[in-house]
């Protein structure tokens, strides 16, 4: 064989290992990677920082599984191979638990939460007093009723999501990953008759390390000073955008006062947040609200049309209101700085749904704000507002009510507007008093704790079409909520018992937005280009970072199919409106939806939408001004990471470990002089003596 018949011989050789020769590495060998599990992120604000994150090499330690309180002294005291990863049930992550291990954190390398399938009895780790800095009441305005000092709204909260962390907290879900932990756990590390386990012991690795510290002034003066040619980011301004729309389009490019106009505003928020970044689902806390908001806005559509009441209506979605109230701040802040398309002179009035969906009884409660109502104007217009709420629940099997006693507002995005200015406003809710839901601000806030629940029988299509009895309670508020604001806004009285929500839509919302929002309706009303957001699960609610997220996307398209009207525009026309003559870009937005897919075909019949809504910025005004440790404004950032992970494994006795190390470097110094031998004595060794061809004697 020839060497070129030998250099292909080569080739085809490699070649067909590569393709049929596979092998773990040794990585693979060693590892399991857990892919179900959220982490706990850091958050920070003006003054100081909260949450948690690991060492930058990521934190291990041996798992321990929690079984009681009680169990809390092995991982504590008593147990012979600290640091500790302790593995918790739900029902363990309580405060008093979660804090012993934090005054601990030096035989502590981090928490794993394993979250079930069902809710406990409670739950809350958000606080007891909500926004208690940034709402209107302080020292100046109501300072016998800051703080809560006559009504604990959350009374269910721990505090545990406003704590700071030195160890990775991560949650597991329920599944096949968490039981092979907890059975390593069995086979290596449980102390039998209280003696100590032998090696290998089963361990845990997680990784979250945070980029920022401090508080957010330092990280983002960090921001600024970085020079080099790639920068790095520590931290990022929570934000997205707010979503609004209103019955009378206004011209985006005119801002400031509008003249004799006069605007009632109804509002809800989008957003929620749980511990665990990014699994926070807001059932309660906040889908109840905007789902009843959009069926209203849905139902207001032909009367406002027919019979257009002398002040227009204006729908509000805030988001990043569980954090300062981000989203409402920045649109009172442009109203006030001419940077909106009104400004606080031109608001009537203010609507605001809150929770609605969790009811303790047949009432439902109209909260106002005592203070700004010793103004006679603003008390006869509360009055007024009330009355046109009160009247419009005939024969919907409920009462709106006012409370007993004299409170403040509950955390609501009013208090935003209050603090600017007397604004006559209403907060509608199921609570008179403390909150009725029960996981305020936690990742058990989901479509059970609304009951939302379909017969097991039915397909996922006749799932979203199914009308439960949630759906049905929903919008009856949402009935009363849109009969109110057409009567406010002066509308023709004749017409209000006309005026009726669709239990249909409200049912499909509700399934879209807790249950799955890749669905048929959902994929109907969206643009073809953001399709991919849709998933076989909820949105996550969590503000976040990334400007225009799922939920502001879905609001936003939902808002404009059930107020706006689809046109016969085609898709270029539909991207340049402009170029036509009875079409304004500045009036209206005209969105592109991919439409249903009709019988007996494969393509969709997809059109424009023409309306008017808009999404404007919801960062808080404090980054806008460059004050990063302001008192007014939400200061809230999150830090960067560069990747989470968590992985199990055994480790070996820090004796074995040494006797392998120790080896390991005999083995280095050996060959190292080995080779030193060899190289001094290569003369000799590899030396070769040749016969002449020819001697001659």
């Amino acid at each position: 064989m020839g060497l070129e018949s030998s250099k292909w011989a080569i080739i085809f050789l490699v070649c067909w290992l590569y393709k049929n020769v596979s092998c773990n590495s040794v990585e693979q060998k060693i590892y399991v990677e857990l892919n179900n599990t959220v982490p706990c992120v850091r958050l920070l604000n003006a003054t100081h920082q909260i949450g948690c994150q690991s060492s930058i090499s990521g934190d291990t330690g041996v798992i321990h599984v929690l079984e009681s309180e009680a169990d809390l002294e092995w991982p504590l005291s008593k147990g012979p191979n600290p640091p500790y990863m302790v593995l918790l049930e739900s029902s363990l992550f309580t405060r008093s638990i979660m804090m012993k291990m934090k005054n601990e954190s030096n035989r502590v390398a981090g928490v794993a939460v394993v979250v079930p399938n069902t809710s406990p009895p409670e739950f809350s780790p958000h606080t007891t007093c909500p926004n208690e800095n940034t709402g209107v009441y302080s020292d100046n305005y109501g300072p016998n009723l800051a703080h809560c000092n006559t009504t604990v709204w959350n009374p269910r909260g721990n505090g545990l999501s406003y704590e700071e962390f030195d160890f990775p907290v991560f949650s597991l879900k329920e599944d096949n990953e968490t039981e092979f932990i907890k059975q390593c756990y069995l086979d290596h590390n449980r102390a039998v008759n209280g003696s100590a386990p032998q090696y290998p012991l089963c361990a845990m690795q997680l990784f979250s390390h945070m980029h920022a510290v401090t508080n957010t002034p330092t990280c983002m003066r960090r921001n600024d000073i970085n020079f080099s040619i790639n920068p790095e980011m520590v931290c990022d301004p929570l934000g997205d955008y707010n979503v609004w729309g209103s019955i009378r389009p206004y011209n985006d490019t005119v801002f400031g006062h509008k003249e004799n106009e006069s605007v009632v505003i109804a509002a809800a928020r989008l957003d929620s947040r749980a511990f665990f970044w990014e699994v926070s689902t807001g059932a309660e806390g906040s889908v109840s609200g905007f789902v009843t908001l959009l069926a209203a806005a849905q139902a207001l559509r032909e009367v406002t049309h027919a019979a257009p009441p002398t002040r227009n209506i204006l729908f509000a979605f805030f988001q990043g209101e569980t954090f300062d109230y981000i989203g409402s701040s920045r649109m009172v802040y442009d109203m006030e700085n001419g940077k909106f398309v009104i400004d606080l002179d031109n608001i009537h009035s203010v609507l605001e749904i809150g929770q609605v969906a969790v009811h303790s009884g047949t009432n439902l409660f109209l909260h106002s704000d005592p203070v700004s109502r010793r103004n006679n104007t603003v008390n006869d217009e509360v009055k007024n507002l009330v009355n046109n709420l009160q009247s419009s629940t005939a024969g919907l099997g409920f009462l709106l009510v006012e409370p007993n006693v004299s409170q403040p507002l509950p955390p609501s995005s009013l208090q935003r507007f209050l603090r600017a200015q007397p604004i006559p406003g209403i907060v509608l809710a199921d609570h008179e008093s403390a909150f009725n839901n029960r996981y305020y601000e936690s990742f058990y806030d989901n479509a059970a704790n609304l009951n939302l629940t379909y017969p097991s029988d039915l397909s996922p299509e006749e799932q979203l079409e199914f009308v439960t009895d949630t759906a049905k309670s929903l919008t009856d508020v949402a009935t009363v909520v849109a009969r109110a604001l057409y009567k406010q806004a002066g509308g023709d009285e004749s017409l209000v018992n006309t005026i009726k929500a669709d239990p249909k839509i409200v049912t499909q919302m509700l399934y879209g937005f807790l249950v799955s929002s890749n669905n048929s309706w959902f994929q109907a009303v969206m643009a073809p280009e953001l399709k991919n957001i849709l998933k076989p699960s909820p949105p996550e609610y969590y503000v976040g970072v990334a400007m225009s997220s799922t939920p502001t996307r879905l609001v936003q398209y939902l808002l404009a199919n059930l107020t706006g009207a689809a046109t016969n525009l085609t898709q270029s026309q539909c991207q340049k409106p402009d170029e036509l003559p009875n079409e304004s870009r500045q009036m209206y937005s005209y969105l592109w939806v991919q439409g249903i897919v009709p019988p007996n075909s494969t393509e969709r019949d997809s059109f424009c939408v023409r309306a008017s809504v808009r999404l404007t910025k919801a960062v808080s005004p404090a980054f806008e001004l460059g004050e990063y440790a302001s008192k007014d404004y939400s200061t809230w950032t999150e830090s960067r990471w560069k990747f989470i992970k968590a992985r199990i494994f055994l480790v070996a006795s820090r004796d074995l470990e040494m006797l392998t190390l120790g080896v390991g470097v005999a083995v280095l110094f050996t060959s190292l002089l080995v080779t030193y031998f060899i190289s001094t004595k290569a003369d000799v060794l590899f030396s070769s003596t040749r016969e002449p061809a020819s001697a001659a004697y």
